[in-house]
């Protein structure tokens, strides 16, 4: 319920969790405050706890027990038994000095209810129904203190200021204990959240390095070759060649400088562009069609990798003498389909470089036809590592990748991202 109707912001302090202790406080804070048995030791000094020979071994054993349970508590190797073992020990000393000697050893409840505090804020919170550690714990010393009390025949008013200090100590230290345990949990959550996006990244980057720049080399090296089979017959080809190795190292730097950035591909338009060069450099016959608007942005730039990654692979592995690009879009969803007529891999690296060399001097008939698939941007290379980054790719974006044999023959690779 508001006091008023427009109620203002909440105030929220400027706090530094990295700055705040990880742990909390440790057992040694609680063991301080046996100060307090100044009390009852003035009692036996002045004559007023009587036995003394009994007066001084309960104090004794009372102060024992305290710092056990600190720091039994506190320590994670020690079975949580023993120190509510041990509190109960600190309960029954308690009972019986307050019992017998009365006066000020009844400073020794307030003692009690912080060692219950200590034992209740470290055992497990149960997830349904009641907080039975602190139910039981806080309730039944805090009964017990004033049932000790009352057959003692104190007053009221002592009754009732013990009870106070046993529940308000056994609370506070409870909920502190929580409390930091609480932060050292929100400072590890902080730090593996920290260590999964630097993790994303780096598979990211890895991804993007692959895509970008792992098959663009692969096709500098077929080039290459390419050069090296036709540099003696034909010097100009030859010298064609190398610019284009020139061209696709100059844009293989700007996509390094892209992916550094964050940028994730050239968009699907020209990675079409670039496909379809690179297609026909390579003896493949393709079609493109379209349905539907352009996709946005991030699915755009996303099937373009698809794009990329299917039509490399139609060069590298297929075989294949057509392939077919369909894009379409149908407002829920933006799917990419590259269907080819291959049989698949059967040609390795050497025979597509005596190929390019081939189709470079015009020895397939194709006279003046020549590779650009380099300075088009169309990158060669496994197919495996490719496939299963576009994967990852689809997969973070809620989309599919499908990949198989054509219903007709050859191979379909089938790309899908919801809009």
């Amino acid at each position: 319920m508001k006091l008023w109707k427009d109620a203002p912001p909440r105030r929220t302090p400027d706090l530094d969790l990295d700055k705040l202790d990880r742990n909390g406080p440790e057992g040694g804070a609680f063991v301080f405050w046996l100060i307090i048995l100044l009390w009852p030791l003035r009692d036996i000094v002045e004559g007023r706890s009587q036995p003394v020979w009994a007066a001084v071994p309960a104090l004794l054993a009372f102060t024992a027990a305290h710092i056990a349970v600190a720091r039994t508590a506190f320590d994670g190797r020690v079975p949580m038994k023993v120190p509510v073992a041990l509190l109960l020990v600190e309960a029954g000393v308690a009972s019986a000095a307050t019992a017998g000697f009365g006066h000020r050893w009844f400073t020794l409840w307030p003692l009690l209810g912080l060692a219950t505090g200590v034992v209740v804020g470290h055992m497990p919170r149960q997830t349904k129904g009641p907080e039975l550690p602190m139910l039981v714990g806080i309730g039944g010393v805090s009964a017990l203190c004033v049932i000790v009390s009352a057959a003692a025949g104190e007053d009221s008013k002592t009754i009732l200021g013990s009870w106070y200090g046993v529940v308000t100590a056994a609370m506070v230290t409870a909920v502190l204990l929580r409390l930091f345990t609480v932060i050292r949990m929100l400072r590890e959550a902080r730090e593996e959240l920290a260590k999964a996006a630097v993790e994303q990244e780096r598979l990211r980057f890895s991804r993007d390095l692959h895509d970008l720049l792992g098959h663009t080399l692969s096709l500098m090296v077929v080039k290459a070759q390419a050069v090296r089979l036709v540099a003696e017959r034909d010097p100009a080809v030859a010298a064609e060649q190398a610019a284009d190795i020139e061209n696709v190292g100059r844009q293989a730097l700007g996509e390094v400088r892209q992916a550094v950035s964050g940028y994730r591909g050239r968009g699907l338009a020209d990675e079409l562009d670039a496909a379809a060069t690179a297609l026909a450099d390579s003896g493949v016959e393709a079609a493109v069609r379209r349905a539907g608007p352009p996709p946005p942005p991030e699915p755009d730039a996303l099937l373009g990798w698809a794009v990329r990654e299917g039509v490399t692979n139609v060069i590298r592995h297929s075989g294949a003498r057509h392939c077919v690009i369909t894009i379409r879009n149908d407002g829920d969803s933006a799917t990419v389909e590259i269907a080819d007529d291959g049989t698949g891999p059967g040609r390795d690296a050497a025979a597509q470089a005596a190929d390019a060399a081939r189709t470079a001097a015009g020895e397939d008939g194709r006279d003046g036809d020549r590779p650009r698939a380099a300075a088009a941007g169309l990158s060669l290379g496994a197919g495996g590592h490719g496939l299963r980054g576009l994967a990852e790719r689809m997969e973070a974006a809620g989309g599919t990748l499908r990949t198989g044999p054509a219903p007709g023959g050859g191979f379909l690779l089938t790309a899908t991202v919801p809009l």
